[in-house]
């Protein structure tokens, strides 16, 4: 098990705490990324995009013209697609955008993620987030105390810091409930409270 040094929020060493090699020390496989991430993306588009085709725009369905004899192109009705107001051929219609990956993949990419970011040295582990203020400021000191550039900032529960992040474009607070591949990748840093590593360990583990 790697052991990892504990930090609370002024950046004082308060102590170790050994991690699961199930969890944070499992097979780096970067192939999985495109495809999890790809899947978690397009569970976001809502597909509802619709236009209207030739049967369903108003107007007439008589003949615009005779079939011969005036000089002008051969025409059925005034809701072909070349007439104005006319409906719209190969337009986008709703469609599930959803991509199914197995459960196993994204387990494994996951693991994956939170082992590299360990290796890389790109994980913190801070005692707690004691702080009960909603302060946008305490979480921007936070970041430059630990010099991070990027951090996702992982607890149990704690609504305070959850909007203490919102408005910083380099912070993200999630739920170690919400954790995903995605937001793993995106940001520099993983921080995660003592209690935030006991929740993921439980719930990743077989």
């Amino acid at each position: 098990m790697p052991n990892v040094e504990v930090f609370d929020i002024s950046r004082r060493k308060v102590g170790e705490i050994a991690l699961s090699d199930e969890v944070f020390a499992a097979e780096s496989r970067p192939h999985l990324y495109h495809e999890v991430v790809r899947a978690q993306l397009l569970s976001k588009r809502q597909g509802t995009v619709k236009t209207k085709k030739r049967d369903e725009v108003s107007g007439s369905t008589r003949k615009v013209l005779k079939q011969k004899g005036s000089g002008r192109s051969r025409h059925g009705d005034n809701r072909a697609p070349t007439y104005r107001r006319g409906g719209v051929v190969f337009g986008p219609q709703p469609r599930e955008w959803d991509v199914k990956v197995p459960k196993k993949v994204k387990r494994a990419a996951l693991l994956s993620a939170l082992s590299d970011r360990l290796r890389d040295g790109h994980l913190l582990v801070v005692e707690a987030w004691s702080s009960e203020e909603i302060k946008t400021k305490k979480v921007a000191e936070f970041l430059g105390r630990f010099e991070l550039a990027s951090a996702l900032l992982v607890d149990v529960a704690n609504r305070p810091l959850s909007l203490s992040c919102r408005n910083l474009p380099t912070a993200k607070y999630l739920s170690s409930k919400g954790l995903n591949l995605f937001d793993v990748l995106k940001y520099d840093t993983l921080v995660l409270t003592r209690g935030a590593v006991e929740a993921i360990e439980g719930a990743m583990k077989p």
